[in-house]
């Protein structure tokens, strides 16, 4: 059996914990500067107070402060860091990890480059590594629906791992598969992490009929709900993140699998993605959304922002047409130029005509 070291004691990195643990590895989980409170919850009575279960019995909670002795003969390393993160984890990491070790990603975000071409967060973590060690460690990163609670109460969860190294790619599915935990495995790496991105961006889409169900007065005597424009939604945005693969070079029937159609479904059923929705579907701006939900990491608006600067560049090189993609044209003019929510309910049935 290994050693595996989570940085992060947020609540998916924690619930990685649980399999790991029940697969019969020693399972070290490293609390960030921000998780200090968590961290001793973990160490003093072995509960975790976020994801309100004791820990498992192969697990040992660290400060960040021993982040040196937690890597000490670990073999796979877990950056379980939100996106806001990322660059400080590498940094954190680099200068401690050692050839032959093996770094999985969980983070779901997306940068842009200065040029407008899409940055995967597997690649951002990379580029913050040692220049000595960049190209001996194996990047991987797990996409798909996956709650944490669920996770870290055993209940049967399907993921992608993806990695481009093979053999690093089949040690991790063995070392975290169990018999309610099963990592798929994909090669297409970077076609994973831009579903697990893309994903949030149109989760917000769909929460924006919630939203409007509420401006119109909501639910009426007759229970009638916008359950209709929720689903056209969904479906928009799946068929809008297999045109932006195939735009991209990926592969487009990621989009209809695990990492996007299913972690949208997923991510739609609630949390602070779903709810930004809402509030924008309402009438919010969304600086007054934002500050309504002061304290939550907004990863899907950050991608939203992050698309707005590379939608230009594709459109630049032809990959995308103006015409095209109209739900994700209606979140950035909400989320990144501050317009009112709306939708332009012609365009998008044209858009769900393909």
């Amino acid at each position: 059996m290994s050693i595996v070291t989570i940085l992060g004691a947020g609540l998916m990195g924690s619930a990685l914990a649980y399999p790991l643990s029940d697969k019969g590895h020693e399972v070290r989980l490293v609390g960030t500067h921000l998780d200090g409170p968590t961290i001793e919850s973990c160490r003093s009575r072995r509960f975790h107070p976020r994801l309100r279960r004791e820990l498992p019995p192969n697990a040992s909670a660290f400060p960040h402060a021993r982040l040196d002795e937690a890597l000490e003969g670990a073999s796979i390393v877990v950056s379980g860091v939100n996106s806001l993160g990322v660059h400080w984890a590498g940094r954190e990491l680099g200068p401690r990890l050692r050839a032959g070790q093996v770094l999985i990603a969980v983070t779901k975000g997306l940068e842009a480059a200065p040029d407008g071409e899409p940055l995967i967060l597997p690649e951002v973590l990379r580029g913050e590594l040692p220049p000595a060690i960049r190209e001996s460690i194996p990047i991987a990163a797990i996409g798909g629906p996956c709650i944490a609670g669920e996770l870290a109460g055993r209940r049967q969860s399907f993921v992608m791992f993806g990695c481009p190294d093979a053999a690093a790619l089949e040690l991790l599915v063995r070392a975290f598969a169990t018999d309610y935990y099963h990592p798929i495995p994909t090669a297409d790496l970077a076609g994973l992490e831009l579903c697990a991105a893309l994903k949030n961006a149109y989760t917000l889409g769909v929460g924006l009929a919630a939203g409007m169900l509420e401006a119109a007065g909501g639910v009426d005597g007759a229970e009638a709900h916008m359950h209709n424009l929720a689903a056209a939604l969904f479906a928009e945005g799946t068929t809008e993140m297999a045109r932006l693969l195939g735009a991209l070079g990926r592969r487009r029937e990621l989009a209809y699998m695990l990492p996007a159609a299913g972690d949208l479904y997923v991510t739609a059923m609630g949390g602070r993605t779903v709810k930004l929705g809402r509030l924008l579907g309402s009438g919010k701006s969304f600086a007054e959304a934002r500050s309504i939900l002061e304290g939550e990491t907004l990863e899907a608006a950050e991608i939203v922002k992050a698309m707005a600067r590379i939608l230009p560049a594709l459109e630049a090189r032809g990959a995308v047409g103006p015409g095209e993609l109209p739900l994700l044209r209606a979140l950035v003019g909400i989320v990144a130029r501050g317009e009112p929510a709306g939708l332009d309910f012609a365009r998008l049935a044209r858009g769900l005509a393909g």
